[in-house]
Protein backbone atom coordinates (compact mmCIF):
# COMPACT_ATOMS: atom_id res chain seq x y z
CA UNK A 1 0.00 0.00 0.00
CA UNK A 2 1.31 3.36 -0.49
CA UNK A 3 1.73 6.06 1.63
CA UNK A 4 -0.61 8.09 0.73
CA UNK A 5 -3.68 5.16 0.86
CA UNK A 6 -1.72 4.55 4.92
CA UNK A 7 -2.17 8.10 5.66
CA UNK A 8 -5.53 8.33 4.07
CA UNK A 9 -6.89 5.27 6.12
CA UNK A 10 -5.16 6.38 9.31
CA UNK A 11 -6.98 9.73 9.08
CA UNK A 12 -10.50 8.63 8.47
CA UNK A 13 -11.59 8.01 11.98
CA UNK A 14 -11.33 11.98 12.52
CA UNK A 15 -13.69 12.63 9.56
CA UNK A 16 -17.27 13.46 11.25
CA UNK A 17 -19.54 11.10 11.29
CA UNK A 18 -22.38 12.34 8.52
CA UNK A 19 -19.30 11.14 6.17
CA UNK A 20 -20.25 7.53 6.68
CA UNK A 21 -22.92 5.39 6.26
CA UNK A 22 -22.13 3.70 9.68
CA UNK A 23 -24.27 6.21 10.66
CA UNK A 24 -27.66 4.15 10.29
CA UNK A 25 -25.90 1.53 12.40
CA UNK A 26 -27.52 3.61 15.42
CA UNK A 27 -30.88 3.09 13.43
CA UNK A 28 -30.69 -0.47 14.00
CA UNK A 29 -29.11 -1.10 10.51
CA UNK A 30 -25.93 -2.87 10.09
CA UNK A 31 -23.66 -1.05 6.89
CA UNK A 32 -22.09 -3.20 4.87
CA UNK A 33 -20.19 -2.46 1.98
CA UNK A 34 -18.69 -5.76 -0.21
CA UNK A 35 -16.55 -5.08 -3.03
CA UNK A 36 -18.07 -7.09 -6.34
CA UNK A 37 -22.22 -7.49 -7.08
CA UNK A 38 -22.75 -10.75 -6.22
CA UNK A 39 -21.80 -10.79 -2.60
CA UNK A 40 -23.37 -7.24 -2.48
CA UNK A 41 -26.31 -9.33 -3.59
CA UNK A 42 -25.51 -12.70 -1.18
CA UNK A 43 -25.59 -9.85 1.59
CA UNK A 44 -28.87 -8.07 0.61
CA UNK A 45 -30.36 -12.23 0.67
CA UNK A 46 -29.10 -12.64 3.67
CA UNK A 47 -29.24 -9.13 5.66
CA UNK A 48 -32.76 -8.31 4.40
CA UNK A 49 -33.99 -5.38 6.39
CA UNK A 50 -31.14 -5.47 9.01
CA UNK A 51 -28.40 -4.28 6.67
CA UNK A 52 -27.86 -1.43 4.31
CA UNK A 53 -25.57 -2.72 1.61
CA UNK A 54 -22.62 -1.13 -0.92
CA UNK A 55 -21.45 -2.83 -3.79
CA UNK A 56 -18.51 -1.24 -4.79
CA UNK A 57 -18.29 -2.67 -8.48
CA UNK A 58 -21.41 -2.31 -10.33
CA UNK A 59 -22.84 -3.85 -13.75
CA UNK A 60 -19.23 -4.31 -16.33
CA UNK A 61 -17.06 -3.50 -14.00
CA UNK A 62 -13.78 -5.65 -13.90
CA UNK A 63 -12.86 -6.88 -10.53
CA UNK A 64 -9.61 -8.11 -11.46
CA UNK A 65 -8.26 -4.44 -12.55
CA UNK A 66 -10.32 -2.49 -10.37
CA UNK A 67 -8.74 -0.28 -7.82
CA UNK A 68 -10.46 1.60 -4.81
CA UNK A 69 -11.34 5.45 -4.89
CA UNK A 70 -10.79 7.87 -2.21
CA UNK A 71 -14.97 7.28 -1.21
CA UNK A 72 -14.42 3.82 -1.36
CA UNK A 73 -11.78 3.60 1.30
CA UNK A 74 -14.00 6.16 3.28
CA UNK A 75 -17.29 3.59 2.97
CA UNK A 76 -14.58 0.95 3.87
CA UNK A 77 -13.36 2.15 6.54
CA UNK A 78 -16.74 3.30 7.96
CA UNK A 79 -18.48 0.58 7.68
CA UNK A 80 -19.81 -2.26 10.03
CA UNK A 81 -18.78 -4.94 7.83
CA UNK A 82 -16.40 -5.19 4.74
CA UNK A 83 -17.60 -7.93 2.57
CA UNK A 84 -14.66 -9.22 -0.40
CA UNK A 85 -13.82 -12.10 -2.42
CA UNK A 86 -10.82 -13.19 -2.00
CA UNK A 87 -9.02 -16.14 -4.30
CA UNK A 88 -6.95 -12.94 -5.53
CA UNK A 89 -9.46 -11.62 -7.50
CA UNK A 90 -9.23 -8.54 -6.20
CA UNK A 91 -5.95 -8.34 -7.40
CA UNK A 92 -5.52 -4.28 -7.33
CA UNK A 93 -7.27 -3.84 -3.90
CA UNK A 94 -5.52 -7.42 -1.73
CA UNK A 95 -3.20 -5.42 0.51
CA UNK A 96 -5.68 -2.47 1.11
CA UNK A 97 -8.16 -5.08 2.14
CA UNK A 98 -5.40 -7.16 4.44
CA UNK A 99 -3.83 -3.80 5.92
CA UNK A 100 -7.79 -2.64 6.75
CA UNK A 101 -9.06 -6.12 8.08
CA UNK A 102 -6.50 -5.29 10.83
CA UNK A 103 -8.65 -2.74 11.86
CA UNK A 104 -12.24 -3.43 11.28
CA UNK A 105 -14.45 -6.20 10.22
CA UNK A 106 -13.95 -7.64 6.86
CA UNK A 107 -14.06 -10.92 5.46
CA UNK A 108 -12.97 -12.31 2.49
CA UNK A 109 -16.16 -15.02 1.58
CA UNK A 110 -14.41 -17.28 -0.31
CA UNK A 111 -11.27 -18.00 0.67
CA UNK A 112 -12.76 -20.35 3.48
CA UNK A 113 -13.79 -22.77 0.54
CA UNK A 114 -12.78 -25.88 0.21
CA UNK A 115 -9.60 -26.67 -0.95
CA UNK A 116 -10.48 -29.57 -2.94
CA UNK A 117 -13.34 -27.74 -4.88
CA UNK A 118 -11.14 -24.86 -6.35
CA UNK A 119 -9.17 -25.15 -8.98
CA UNK A 120 -5.95 -23.96 -9.78
CA UNK A 121 -4.96 -20.68 -11.26
CA UNK A 122 -3.78 -20.57 -14.83
CA UNK A 123 -1.18 -17.79 -14.30
CA UNK A 124 -0.17 -18.02 -10.60
CA UNK A 125 1.02 -21.51 -9.00
CA UNK A 126 -0.04 -20.38 -5.52
CA UNK A 127 -3.40 -19.21 -6.33
CA UNK A 128 -6.77 -20.35 -7.02
CA UNK A 129 -9.13 -19.76 -10.07
CA UNK A 130 -11.54 -17.20 -7.99
CA UNK A 131 -14.38 -17.52 -10.39
CA UNK A 132 -16.63 -19.87 -7.91
CA UNK A 133 -19.74 -17.95 -8.73
CA UNK A 134 -20.50 -19.70 -11.35
CA UNK A 135 -21.37 -22.61 -10.17
CA UNK A 136 -24.55 -22.02 -7.57
CA UNK A 137 -23.29 -25.00 -5.72
CA UNK A 138 -19.91 -23.71 -5.05
CA UNK A 139 -22.00 -19.90 -4.27
CA UNK A 140 -23.78 -21.70 -1.46
CA UNK A 141 -20.43 -21.64 0.67
CA UNK A 142 -19.98 -17.96 -0.01
CA UNK A 143 -23.92 -17.18 1.04
CA UNK A 144 -23.20 -19.39 4.48
CA UNK A 145 -20.05 -17.55 4.85
CA UNK A 146 -21.93 -14.06 4.68
CA UNK A 147 -24.54 -15.38 6.74
CA UNK A 148 -21.94 -16.48 9.39
CA UNK A 149 -20.10 -12.54 8.95
CA UNK A 150 -23.03 -10.40 9.55
CA UNK A 151 -24.27 -12.65 12.74
CA UNK A 152 -20.75 -12.30 14.14
CA UNK A 153 -21.40 -8.45 14.33
CA UNK A 154 -24.66 -9.02 15.08
CA UNK A 155 -25.02 -11.87 17.22
CA UNK A 156 -28.87 -10.85 18.42
CA UNK A 157 -29.63 -10.95 14.42
CA UNK A 158 -28.24 -14.60 14.20
CA UNK A 159 -31.65 -16.65 13.92
CA UNK A 160 -33.30 -13.77 11.23
CA UNK A 161 -30.08 -13.92 9.62
CA UNK A 162 -30.00 -18.22 9.43
CA UNK A 163 -33.66 -18.11 8.38
CA UNK A 164 -33.06 -15.71 5.29
CA UNK A 165 -30.02 -17.53 4.10
CA UNK A 166 -31.93 -20.86 4.67
CA UNK A 167 -34.60 -19.32 2.33
CA UNK A 168 -31.77 -18.17 -0.35
CA UNK A 169 -29.94 -21.26 -0.22
CA UNK A 170 -32.96 -23.33 -1.20
CA UNK A 171 -33.55 -20.57 -4.37
CA UNK A 172 -29.70 -21.78 -5.09
CA UNK A 173 -30.85 -25.34 -4.91
CA UNK A 174 -33.64 -24.58 -6.82
CA UNK A 175 -30.87 -22.55 -9.77
CA UNK A 176 -29.19 -25.40 -9.75
CA UNK A 177 -30.89 -28.25 -11.05
CA UNK A 178 -32.66 -25.82 -13.34
CA UNK A 179 -29.40 -25.52 -14.97
CA UNK A 180 -27.92 -28.71 -14.86
CA UNK A 181 -31.15 -29.85 -16.56
CA UNK A 182 -31.22 -27.41 -19.49
CA UNK A 183 -27.25 -27.36 -20.24
CA UNK A 184 -27.63 -31.28 -19.94
CA UNK A 185 -30.10 -30.76 -22.99
CA UNK A 186 -27.15 -29.35 -25.43
CA UNK A 187 -25.43 -31.93 -27.47
CA UNK A 188 -22.53 -33.60 -26.25
CA UNK A 189 -20.87 -32.51 -29.39
CA UNK A 190 -22.15 -29.19 -28.96
CA UNK A 191 -20.47 -28.65 -25.77
CA UNK A 192 -18.10 -26.09 -26.31
CA UNK A 193 -18.23 -22.82 -24.89
CA UNK A 194 -15.79 -20.18 -26.03
CA UNK A 195 -15.57 -17.20 -24.18
CA UNK A 196 -13.18 -14.04 -23.93
CA UNK A 197 -11.72 -15.15 -20.70
CA UNK A 198 -11.61 -17.88 -18.35
CA UNK A 199 -14.39 -17.32 -15.92
CA UNK A 200 -16.33 -20.71 -16.95
CA UNK A 201 -14.02 -23.38 -15.68
CA UNK A 202 -15.83 -23.96 -12.97
CA UNK A 203 -19.01 -23.75 -15.10
CA UNK A 204 -17.26 -26.34 -17.96
CA UNK A 205 -16.07 -28.77 -14.80
CA UNK A 206 -19.68 -28.75 -13.54
CA UNK A 207 -21.74 -28.73 -16.66
CA UNK A 208 -19.60 -30.83 -18.97
CA UNK A 209 -18.51 -28.26 -21.23
CA UNK A 210 -15.45 -27.83 -22.64
CA UNK A 211 -14.35 -24.34 -22.32
CA UNK A 212 -11.92 -21.83 -24.27
CA UNK A 213 -10.96 -18.41 -23.20
CA UNK A 214 -9.40 -15.83 -24.77
CA UNK A 215 -7.41 -14.88 -22.41
CA UNK A 216 -6.93 -16.02 -19.26
CA UNK A 217 -8.53 -16.54 -15.84
CA UNK A 218 -7.39 -12.79 -15.34
CA UNK A 219 -8.26 -9.92 -17.82
CA UNK A 220 -5.21 -8.54 -17.00
CA UNK A 221 -3.40 -11.53 -19.16
CA UNK A 222 -2.58 -10.23 -22.94
CA UNK A 223 -4.47 -12.23 -25.55
CA UNK A 224 -1.75 -12.93 -28.31
CA UNK A 225 -2.17 -13.09 -32.29
CA UNK A 226 -1.16 -17.12 -31.72
CA UNK A 227 -3.48 -17.90 -29.34
CA UNK A 228 -6.37 -15.82 -31.50
CA UNK A 229 -5.40 -17.97 -34.53
CA UNK A 230 -5.08 -21.30 -32.37
CA UNK A 231 -8.92 -20.75 -31.44
CA UNK A 232 -10.29 -19.29 -35.07
CA UNK A 233 -8.35 -23.29 -36.22
CA UNK A 234 -10.72 -24.69 -33.59
CA UNK A 235 -13.78 -23.32 -34.71
CA UNK A 236 -12.94 -24.23 -38.02
CA UNK A 237 -12.23 -27.44 -37.85
CA UNK A 238 -14.62 -28.23 -35.19
CA UNK A 239 -17.55 -26.86 -37.06
CA UNK A 240 -18.09 -24.06 -33.68
CA UNK A 241 -21.09 -21.96 -34.57
CA UNK A 242 -21.23 -20.17 -31.67
CA UNK A 243 -19.31 -17.98 -29.68
CA UNK A 244 -20.17 -15.64 -26.65
CA UNK A 245 -18.82 -11.73 -25.39
CA UNK A 246 -18.83 -10.81 -21.84
CA UNK A 247 -20.54 -7.89 -20.19
CA UNK A 248 -17.46 -7.06 -18.00
CA UNK A 249 -14.79 -7.81 -21.17
CA UNK A 250 -13.78 -6.02 -24.18
CA UNK A 251 -15.46 -7.80 -27.29
CA UNK A 252 -12.64 -6.84 -29.70
CA UNK A 253 -11.02 -10.19 -29.69
CA UNK A 254 -14.09 -12.60 -29.90
CA UNK A 255 -14.83 -10.21 -33.08
CA UNK A 256 -11.48 -11.28 -34.30
CA UNK A 257 -12.18 -14.64 -33.95
CA UNK A 258 -15.56 -14.45 -35.97
CA UNK A 259 -13.55 -12.66 -38.62
CA UNK A 260 -10.61 -14.89 -38.66
CA UNK A 261 -13.36 -17.84 -39.26
CA UNK A 262 -15.05 -16.17 -41.72
CA UNK A 263 -11.96 -15.83 -43.36
CA UNK A 264 -11.39 -19.39 -43.81
CA UNK A 265 -15.29 -19.87 -45.17
CA UNK A 266 -17.14 -20.84 -41.45
CA UNK A 267 -19.33 -18.56 -40.49
CA UNK A 268 -19.35 -18.16 -36.23
CA UNK A 269 -22.15 -15.73 -34.50
CA UNK A 270 -22.17 -14.46 -31.29
CA UNK A 271 -24.70 -16.68 -29.29
CA UNK A 272 -25.47 -13.84 -26.33
CA UNK A 273 -23.82 -11.70 -23.88
CA UNK A 274 -23.02 -13.72 -20.84
CA UNK A 275 -22.77 -12.18 -16.93
CA UNK A 276 -18.98 -13.13 -16.16
CA UNK A 277 -17.25 -11.02 -13.30
CA UNK A 278 -20.15 -8.13 -12.95
CA UNK A 279 -24.55 -9.17 -12.87
CA UNK A 280 -26.54 -6.72 -14.70
CA UNK A 281 -28.42 -3.26 -13.82
CA UNK A 282 -29.42 -2.72 -10.17
CA UNK A 283 -32.94 -3.55 -10.27
CA UNK A 284 -33.61 -5.73 -12.66
CA UNK A 285 -33.37 -9.47 -12.70
CA UNK A 286 -30.09 -9.88 -14.20
CA UNK A 287 -29.01 -7.49 -11.73
CA UNK A 288 -29.25 -10.21 -8.66
CA UNK A 289 -27.19 -13.62 -8.63
CA UNK A 290 -30.05 -15.67 -9.42
CA UNK A 291 -31.37 -13.70 -12.56
CA UNK A 292 -27.32 -13.58 -13.59
CA UNK A 293 -26.91 -17.39 -13.77
CA UNK A 294 -30.27 -18.11 -15.31
CA UNK A 295 -29.61 -15.53 -17.59
CA UNK A 296 -25.78 -17.35 -18.32
CA UNK A 297 -27.38 -21.17 -18.36
CA UNK A 298 -30.39 -20.46 -20.55
CA UNK A 299 -28.41 -18.09 -23.33
CA UNK A 300 -25.62 -21.04 -23.41
CA UNK A 301 -27.96 -23.91 -23.62
CA UNK A 302 -30.20 -22.15 -26.13
CA UNK A 303 -27.42 -21.04 -28.25
CA UNK A 304 -25.67 -24.10 -28.77
CA UNK A 305 -28.98 -26.23 -29.46
CA UNK A 306 -30.50 -27.06 -25.65
CA UNK A 307 -34.01 -27.45 -24.70
CA UNK A 308 -34.46 -23.85 -22.80
CA UNK A 309 -37.69 -21.79 -21.83
CA UNK A 310 -37.40 -18.21 -23.54
CA UNK A 311 -37.82 -16.86 -20.34
CA UNK A 312 -35.67 -18.94 -18.24
CA UNK A 313 -36.00 -20.21 -14.96
CA UNK A 314 -38.72 -17.70 -13.72
CA UNK A 315 -39.73 -16.83 -16.98
CA UNK A 316 -38.37 -13.23 -16.18
CA UNK A 317 -35.73 -13.14 -18.65
CA UNK A 318 -36.42 -11.42 -21.91
CA UNK A 319 -39.02 -8.66 -20.60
Amino acid sequence: MTLTKRKLLAGLATLPLALSAKGLAAQGVTTVVATTGMIADAARQVGGDLVEVRGLMGPGVDPHSYRQTRSDIVAMARADVVLWHGLYLEAQMEEFLQDLGERGTTTAVAEGLPRDLLLAHDDYDDKFDPHVWMVPDLWTHVVENVRDALSAVRPDSAEVFAANAAAHLAELDELATYAAGILASVPEESRVLVTAHDAFNYFGQAYGFEVMGIQGISTESEAGLRRIADLVDILVDRRIGAVFVESSVSDRNIRALIEGAAAKGHEVVIGGELFSDAMGEPGTYVGTYVGMIDHNATTIAGALGGDVPRDGMKGLLNG
